[in-house]
């Protein structure tokens, strides 16, 4: 069964969720990081996905104090991204307690760098954060277009053993209308040595099934939980069977 990895996008220590990737369209939710890490923990979620998106912006980590006290009281595994940038940004990350760095902006920028980080720490612990719009992967906090296709950016790092791709479809973020099942179909297809997650859209549990059905491994849930179109019960009895 594919695997559900609740969101977490931080601004300032608070939760919010950003639409198609505009941070002047957020939405600042009540609960803190930590009561929703709780409560999904409550739920058997093994990982959450946690992005800095100050950090994204400002090309440094920003909420190290968050992610450790989540780290350090929830009991779940994290994939942390946003303003990974450099050796020091990625060891704060690792230091503070992430089980899993999410690298975008470097892969696509200074491949290179990536590629030494996956030989140095492992394709288990670096995640390449692919982050389409309209098939052009986008950096620096989505708001940077790169150029470069999602397909070539893979590419480039198989042969270091790349293993894990988070892909967002930044058009459909946030919109709760549904991911982009056929993009998800494709990159498995064409790279069946990589475990991709797919993010951006989810709208409820029966955008999950389909996804589960067409075989893809993991899913990111943001908005939609937050908005309660899929519930913590959801969430719970699809962690109880998977």
């Amino acid at each position: 069964m594919i695997e559900i990895i609740p969101a977490i996008d931080i601004i300032d220590g608070r939760c919010v969720r950003l639409t198609k990737g505009d941070f002047a369209d957020k939405k600042v939710y009540d609960a803190s990081p930590l009561e929703m890490a709780m409560q999904y923990a409550d739920c058997g979620v093994r990982r959450i996905h946690m992005v800095d998106l100050d950090g994204a912006r400002r090309s440094k980590p920003m909420n190290m104090k968050t992610l450790e006290e989540v780290a350090s009281k929830s009991g779940v595994e994290i994939e942390w991204g946003g303003g990974i940038a450099d050796d020091s940004a990625l060891a704060s990350v690792f230091n503070a307690g992430a089980t899993q760095a999410i690298v975008g902006s470097v892969a696509a920028l200074r491949p290179a760098e990536f590629s030494r980080w996956l030989k140095i720490f492992g394709p288990d612990r670096i995640l390449l954060g692919a982050d389409v719009r309209d098939g052009v992967v986008a950096v620096k906090g989505w708001v940077q277009q790169t150029g470069l296709t999602l397909y070539e950016q893979i590419s480039w790092f198989l042969e270091d053993g790349l293993k894990f791709v988070v892909c967002t479809d930044i058009s459909r973020d946030g919109l709760l209308k549904g991911p982009s099942f056929d993009l998800y179909a494709e990159l498995m297809e064409e790279f069946q040595s990589v475990i991709f997650t797919a993010s951006g859209g989810i709208s409820g549990m029966d955008d999950i099934k389909e996804l589960d059905r067409i075989g893809v491994p993991k899913v990111v849930v943001g908005k939609a939980i937050y908005e309660k179109r899929i519930k913590l019960d959801d969430i719970r009895a699809w962690s109880l069977n998977a």
